[in-house]
């Protein structure tokens, strides 16, 4: 489903950010991307999310190949990724309801399925009784799930959490990564990038580790990478 084949990026400023970087993901998986700051995971992702090119190599998702997608269809293929963000990235003046539905209300979906749809995804991440709340009344893990909700909405084929449990408390972080799991065993493509080593552990799943730009260990989920 998605593969890099030796991929560099390089930044204007001379930051080598990826070196000679190849990946494979298939279709289905559920994989952790681990390592220190600086280590090229956010360069990674944005890639992935062609809002960088890289500066050689060919980067191929579901088919596409990134560097020669056209303007015009970068829409269409970023709406078969969900996103997750550290920050939740919520819009305050809207409630629950709405700011979950606006993610289908801007790629034209109808009233009715909109009034279908919210409340099921809601359903699934525990916050039906949420739903007329502004993000100001939620707690940090509440904020994350309407995230999560977000990015389930329009049925992606990938989800990308970056940081997903960074602004959570422990417990809650479990939670997440659990909802995580759950949609992951339907089908969707989950690749999470993580500083939290006592999640890794946790939950046994392949892990990507990149250091210095380059992939320096990719452990299958028997491996307890940690110990």
């Amino acid at each position: 489903m998605i593969e890099f084949r030796n991929v560099y990026k390089t930044y204007d400023n001379g930051t080598k950010a990826l070196r000679d970087f190849s990946l494979r993901i298939n279709e289905g998986e559920f994989v952790f991307i681990v390592g220190s700051s600086g280590s090229g995971k956010s360069t990674l992702l944005k890639l992935l999310m062609r809002e960088e090119l890289p500066s050689s190599g060919e980067i191929i998702v579901a088919g596409r190949r990134l560097s020669t997608l056209r303007h015009k269809d970068l829409p269409f293929y970023r709406r078969t990724m969900g996103i997750v963000f550290q920050d939740f990235r919520l819009i305050p003046n809207m409630t629950v309801f709405d700011n979950v539905a606006f993610a289908m209300r801007v790629i034209g979906m109808s009233s009715k399925a909109v009034r279908k749809k919210v409340p099921y995804v809601l359903g699934l991440v525990g916050l039906n009784e949420k739903a007329r709340c502004y993000p100001k009344e939620l707690s940090g893990g509440e904020q994350q799930r309407v995230g999560l909700a977000r990015a389930l909405i329009n049925n992606p084929a990938l989800i990308i959490a970056d940081e997903p449990t960074g602004n959570v408390d422990p417990r809650m972080s479990f939670e997440i990564v659990d909802m995580l799991n759950e949609i992951n065993r339907r089908g969707t493509t989950v690749l999470m990038v993580t500083h939290e080593h006592s999640l890794v552990k946790k939950f046994h799943r392949r892990i990507i580790e990149i250091q210095n730009g380059e992939l320096v260990a990719d452990s299958g989920p028997e491996v307890d990478y940690y110990a």
